[in-house]
């Protein structure tokens, strides 16, 4: 099979392809971030009203990313296994196949959005800012294709080792998105609709580069001709089965958030939530190493797996858990040190100056949960790699959303520790999660190399 740079990166040395798959997916992951902390900052300037009707659109708007992101992991799954199995053909044609189901499932969910929309915000209570809701959720919606297509060709890039392409038109995205957010709301004064036309017409920005490259300057490794393509229906199906399952740890996400906050309201009210609501944002922007970490592996499991190198993914196992365990150490204690300072970001004004103490003891407390992400998270993301979405969302729902709201009720609720309860019980259940997917994936691997279960059929 016929290599480039990046295809002798990701079958050679797992160390090395992790380390250079994973640096740039960490800095774009932290645009994103970031720039869904601006949007929100310049959305307040319009009022209390806009601002809570975002707060209810962005749990969807998040269900949509999840899915470009979930069927861009199965993409990312099944083309790396091709890759390294040396069928570069297979590779071609699994690549026109997550692209053609890129098309498909956006078409299919901008109908499904718009139709329901409404409904599904009375819901979730957003009544009083309906008519905010609605301005600001039908743009975004009916610009689905174009923010849900540049994740899955973007896993297809990180398949071929192309972390380049793969992460700067989505860094580019929350750039423009940044740039438009102002312009859009105040100097032209469209307001929310302003902010929603932003987020929408941002992501052609990185559409368009990727279809340059693919289509115009054709110089990348995977070929999207029209001769390359055979109609074969298991490779939707293999990509299903990872991207699926991979969309679906967005709602276990949104559920667990939800429901931590309902626990919150019981024992403590609505300054408890506020705490967790400002806190948790912190410790999410912490995980963004671990994150980015657990996405390289995919690649590179996914090469190991289809080239039956069974050695090479325990060694991308276990060196993505020990460079996103340093990455996450060290920002649990810049966290930890620098808590006040953060948290008086979230409490500047006069109104919620109070809060500055709370949130910072909130930080310093769940900093800890950022420790043994690694753990759980480079499971998951191996396990999507060999072409096992279901077991890493069955693991994810046991570690994140099982166990975690049992200790939280448990502490929180039977043992009548009130709000500290449930934080101590999202650390507990969150690390015994961890500890329990971690093991699984050693285990799995294990009995893979000893050939006491079946490898690769690719």
């Amino acid at each position: 099979m016929e290599m480039n740079e990046n295809v002798e990166m990701i079958t050679g040395d797992p160390k090395k392809a992790i380390n250079k798959l994973a640096w740039p997916m960490i800095a774009s992951m932290f645009l994103i971030f970031l720039n869904n902390i601006v949007d929100s900052i310049w959305v307040a300037g319009l009022g209390p009203g806009p601002l809570a009707a975002i707060g209810y659109v962005t749990p969807l708007f998040m269900v949509l990313v999840g899915f470009g992101n979930g069927i861009g992991a199965g993409a990312t799954s099944l083309i790396s296994r091709y890759i390294g199995a040396e069928k570069r053909d297979d590779a071609n044609n699994a690549a026109i196949h997550s692209a053609i189901l890129s098309v498909v499932i956006s078409l299919v969910l901008t109908v499904f959005f718009l139709l329901i929309l409404e409904s599904l915000l009375k819901v979730m209570g957003a009544s009083e800012v309906m008519g905010y809701a609605m301005d600001y959720g039908l743009i975004i919606f009916a610009f689905t294709a174009p923010i849900l297509i540049p994740p899955i060709f973007g896993g297809a890039f990180r398949a071929e080792g192309d972390v380049k392409r793969a992460t700067l038109p989505i860094a580019m995205v929350a750039i423009v998105n940044m740039i438009l957010d102002p312009i859009f709301i105040y100097t032209f004064g469209w307001g929310i609709s302003g902010a929603a036309l932003a987020t929408g017409l941002a992501p052609f920005v990185g559409l368009i580069m990727m279809l340059y490259w693919i289509f115009i300057k054709k110089d990348t490794y995977l070929s999207y001709n029209r001769k390359d393509f055979h109609n074969n229906f298991k490779m939707y199906n293999d990509i299903l089965v990872v991207g699926i399952p991979a969309s679906l740890e967005q709602l276990i996400m949104a559920a667990l958030a939800v429901t931590v906050n309902y626990m919150l309201t019981l024992v403590s009210g609505s300054v408890a939530v506020a705490v967790y609501t400002a806190g948790w944002r912190i410790i999410s922007l912490g995980l963004l190493p671990a994150i980015g970490v657990g996405t390289a592996a995919i690649t590179v499991a996914g090469v190991a797996y289809g080239a039956k190198k069974y050695e090479n993914i325990r060694t991308a196992c276990r060196y993505s858990v020990k460079l996103g365990l340093i990455s996450s150490i060290i920002v649990c204690i810049l966290l930890f040190v620098f808590a006040n300072q953060v948290a008086f970001i979230f409490s500047y004004s006069e109104a919620s100056s109070h809060l500055e103490p709370l949130i910072a003891s909130f930080i310093q407390l769940m900093c800890l949960f950022i420790l043994y992400v690694p753990f759980g998270a480079s499971a998951g993301n191996v396990f999507q790699g060999l072409g096992k979405g279901t077991t890493s969302f069955i693991l994810t729902t046991f570690r994140e959303f099982v166990l975690v709201l049992i200790f939280a009720y448990l502490l929180g609720f039977v043992f009548n520790m009130g709000e500290r309860g449930i934080y101590y019980g999202m650390l507990l259940g969150g690390f015994i999660g961890s500890v329990i997917a971690y093991g699984y994936i050693e285990l799995y691997v294990d009995r893979l190399i000893k050939g006491k279960i079946k490898g690769s059929s690719i």
